[in-house]
């Protein structure tokens, strides 16, 4: 039993991971082992013998693979690659009809008949019970609004959750009733109190109709939208300057490595007469190697300002207070004054601002051309150490 399930999980792991889209919030292979994890814990309480335990645990890793090839008929796909991968490996066509059955019947308002539809469906449904209810069903919310187009207000949502709980869905399984039933009766709970927070924020906000529009109109004034625009484009730069850092500590790190590799295997059979014939490559190797850290270093070095500035260019508008290089040797006395002279003055806050993202701009212009140099510079020297150490040893062994 243990090799076909570690067969099917490790193949159910495999096909997830490669072809399912990213978008599938809530139907992927977390949701597949929560899945699993809980048709274990009704197997035990259920007492199932080896056979019929193989049999729903198998189920449980296809029940949603089908979502690779059609969300909308998921059920029906996944009873298919289910049969398909059992049949391959010489499965019993009697076990595989019931591995297609637990599948089929997880298709939504499902009746389920016989103890390992009842285990299938209440594993699957399992999360209703969960003490983290409310973030798998946002997952969810976010899963429909991505691949269908089905947006939900915050209380139509909950009213959804709430209208599934109470029509159409139940466990099937003892344990699931006596030990699930009742978390799942506080998340119900849960859901009503919110439905009635959220109404009496409705009515709060209807009788303030026309203070929410005054609100409203605020917001999307210039000065709002100004403020995003720099938020946001600040925020780009960071991240990207973090990201041209990081790739530059990967080539930092791999040639260190190269090198290190180089000076204890490589060098010390140079000082033979035999291995002459290494001398050019392992110069090249390493050379390109050097080369690689040296641009990397460029890459992330700072910058060293002066970090002083005097009234005269505070008044005249010349420097940009908002950039740490040019104060960090100004006492604190000196930087709030000419900080109350920025906050007083809108369109020398609004010119700093830009002068900030302007030089940042330059900075992630010349890091990421180092960057591009430091990359193009590690695949030649990679591509040319080979050829130079192959050629090498073809002259040694069959050179004329």
């Amino acid at each position: 039993m243990d090799t076909i399930l570690r067969q099917v999980e490790d193949y159910v792991l495999k096909i997830m991971s490669e072809q399912l889209p990213n978008h599938y919030f809530y139907h992927n292979y977390t949701h597949t082992q929560r899945v699993v994890k809980h048709i274990n814990e009704l197997i035990a309480a259920e007492n199932l013998d080896e056979k019929e335990s193989e049999i729903v645990r198998i189920a449980g890793w296809f029940h949603d693979v089908g979502y690779i090839k059609n969300p909308k008929d998921h059920e029906l796909e996944s009873a298919g690659i289910a049969e398909d991968f059992l049949r391959e490996r010489n499965y019993p066509e009697d076990r595989i009809a019931i591995v297609k059955e637990c599948i089929l019947i997880t298709k939504k308002y499902g009746k389920p008949s016989g103890i390992l539809q009842k285990i299938i469906c209440d594993a699957d449904f399992s999360h209703f019970a969960s003490t983290n209810y409310m973030e798998i069903s946002d997952l969810l919310r976010e899963e429909l609004r991505l691949l269908h187009g089905q947006t939900y207000t915050d209380i139509e949502w909950v009213e959804t959750n709430i209208h599934m709980f109470e029509e159409h869905h139940k466990f099937y399984t003892a344990h699931a009733i006596a030990t699930w039933q009742p978390q799942k009766s506080k998340n119900l709970l849960k859901l009503k109190k919110n439905l009635t927070k959220l109404l009496e924020k409705k009515d709060k906000e209807r009788l303030k109709k026309a203070d929410f529009k005054r609100k409203k109109k605020k917001a999307e004034t210039p000065e709002r939208g100004v403020e995003t625009l720099f938020r946001v484009t600040l925020r780009n730069h960071t991240n990207l300057s973090n990201i041209a850092d990081s790739k530059a500590n990967i080539l930092l790190s791999v040639n260190a490595i190269i090198i290190s590799l180089a000076l204890s295997t490589l060098i010390p059979k140079l000082d033979k007469a035999s291995n002459s014939y290494l001398l050019i490559p392992t110069i090249l190797f390493v050379g390109f190697s050097v080369a690689s850290i040296a641009f990397s270093v460029l890459a992330t070095r700072p910058n060293i300002t002066s970090g002083k500035f005097s009234r005269e260019d505070v008044k005249n508008k010349k420097v940009n207070l908002l950039f740490f290089g040019n104060f960090h040797k100004m006492s604190l006395d000196e930087y709030e004054d000419a900080m109350k002279d920025v906050r007083e003055d809108k369109e020398y806050l609004y010119n700093s601002l830009t002068k900030d993202l302007y030089y940042l701009g330059k900075v992630l212009d010349k890091k990421y051309r180092l960057l591009r140099i430091t990359y193009t510079i590690f695949l030649i020297g990679i591509i040319v150490s080979v050829l130079a150490f192959g050629i090498a040893t073809y002259y040694v062994n069959y050179g004329y």
